[in-house]
């Protein structure tokens, strides 16, 4: 039957996509999950969170599958809590392309992401969290952040939006690290060449599975590079103008069951 399958691996964003609003998986959703893995299918989680900062919700919907987390940099066992790949952004360059970023925008809010499996988020003072539930280490100056391997930088800016401030980034310091939008107020600067397509084509190389075996859920522009590496992108119906213009499909909202909708359609039998 898995040859029958229209997608063998179903590779799906977590907040704004597979999670609801309240950040909880719907019923609906779960049993359309249930139903594409029974049939054979493998279902993948990639995130922009770090495994420290995802496990707790892998632990509170049960999901105990590979997953791709801090957009690409680490190949996490959810069931096993093991790392299996972890990628770290040189702290020298890092520090470059901040100073390089605020000679041309002016004072930038900046947060870190420690490398490791339990590795600590550090944000200066005046970095705001989208989410404020989740826990972070406040810092002083940029050196703080620092001190200790890390996997990527968070920036904001005062005034410019997440877009502008990703442009600018983009034009200024592009040559030297990945730039991405990862949701309200999440600015990341990355390895240079790093993305969830990156993490994602790792994690299919060990199930044996291709892009085009592949169909990915997404809402923001940091699932760009999975989009154009799987054999099919869905953007949910929230997802960012950037997303939407270059999905194959649009479903609903992550309020509405937006991955349901499809996966029951593609694997009802």
């Amino acid at each position: 039957m898995t040859s029958e399958l229209p997608y063998r691996l179903i590779a799906t964003d977590l907040d704004g996509t597979l999670l609801s609003p309240e950040e909880t998986v719907s019923a609906r959703t779960r049993a359309a999950v249930a139903t594409a893995t029974a049939a054979g299918a493998v279902h993948i989680i990639v995130t922009g969170r770090s495994a420290a900062w995802a496990r707790p919700v892998f632990d509170q919907i049960g999901y105990t599958g590979l997953a791709v987390c801090s957009q690409g940099a680490q190949v996490y066992d959810a069931g096993a809590h093991r790392l299996l790949t972890s990628m770290t952004l040189d702290r020298r360059l890092g520090a470059l392309a901040l100073e390089k970023l605020a000679t041309e925008v002016g004072r930038l809010s900046v947060a870190a992401g420690q490398d490791g499996l339990d590795g600590a988020v550090l944000a200066q003072q005046d970095y705001s969290l989208h989410n404020p539930e989740l826990p972070v280490q406040r810092v002083g100056g940029t050196a703080e952040l620092l001190t200790a391997p890390i996997s990527k930088l968070y920036i904001q800016h005062a005034e410019l939006t997440d877009d502008q401030l990703a442009e600018v980034a983009q034009r200024v310091i592009g040559s030297l690290v990945t730039v991405t939008v990862a949701g309200p107020r999440i600015v990341e600067l990355l390895p240079l060449g790093l993305s969830k397509a990156t993490g994602l084509s790792l994690a299919a190389r060990r199930l044996g599975l291709r892009a085009a075996d592949t169909i990915a859920f997404g809402d923001m522009p940091n699932d760009l590079p999975m989009f154009r590496w799987a054999g099919r992108g869905v953007a949910m119906a929230n997802a960012h103008p950037e997303l939407l213009a270059v999905a194959d499909e649009v479903t609903a909202s992550n309020a509405d069951d937006g991955v349901a909708l499809v996966l029951e359609r593609l694997y009802a039998r």
